[in-house]
């Protein structure tokens, strides 16, 4: 089993040095240990994605705590199955869980969980955020950019769709649409 580590920050005001070190300690070769710096949410980041081309069944992920695998728990829960569906264990030190093992798939089953429950909960306060904005009159959507009273004053003149879009910089398509609505 070989045994690679992961480190990440959020800004490039802080330092790898910490985590790259209890890494180290835990046994996972410097040549083996792949950073990111950023606060990007997604999981395309350049280290995890060298990380995930290095590792294969049967190696051992260290990475120094939870939050430093994935910036949110959907993200990270998505990254743990795919390790593991990969037979690839992952160890978070500071919290002393593991993938490894019978109790290593509860966690992860455990770990997805939380995160469906969490998913629910931003869905269920996003619509209920909603619904109180759009009683209290916010309108939601992009907001027309398109001078309709100018189109419907061109079209009465006599000007052709073609000719309409040309003149307000936007397509046959759009002053078709326009048209039909009114």
């Amino acid at each position: 089993m070989r045994k690679f580590g992961y480190a990440r920050v959020s800004t490039s005001q802080q330092s790898l040095k910490l985590q790259k070190q209890a890494l180290e300690a835990e046994g996972a070769k410097p040549s083996r240990i792949f950073s990111d710096v950023g606060s990007r949410s997604n999981m395309d980041r350049e280290g995890l994605n060298l990380l995930r081309v290095k590792v294969e069944e049967g190696d051992l992920v260290l990475v120094t705590r939870l939050d430093r695998l994935g910036s949110d728990t959907a993200d990270m829960i998505k990254l743990i199955k795919e390790f593991d569906k990969a037979g690839i264990a992952i160890r978070f030190i500071k919290e002393g869980l593991s993938t490894e093992g019978t109790m290593g798939k509860m966690v992860v089953t455990i770990l997805s969980a939380v995160a469906d429950a969490e998913r629910e909960r931003i869905l269920e306060r996003t619509n209920e955020g909603r619904i109180d904005a759009m009683a209290n009159g916010v309108a939601f959507g992009r907001k027309r950019s398109v001078d309709r009273v100018k189109l419907l004053e061109l079209h009465k003149g006599k000007m052709g769709a073609t000719d309409i879009a040309k003149e307000l910089g936007i397509g046959r398509s759009t002053v078709y649409s326009i048209l039909k609505e009114e």
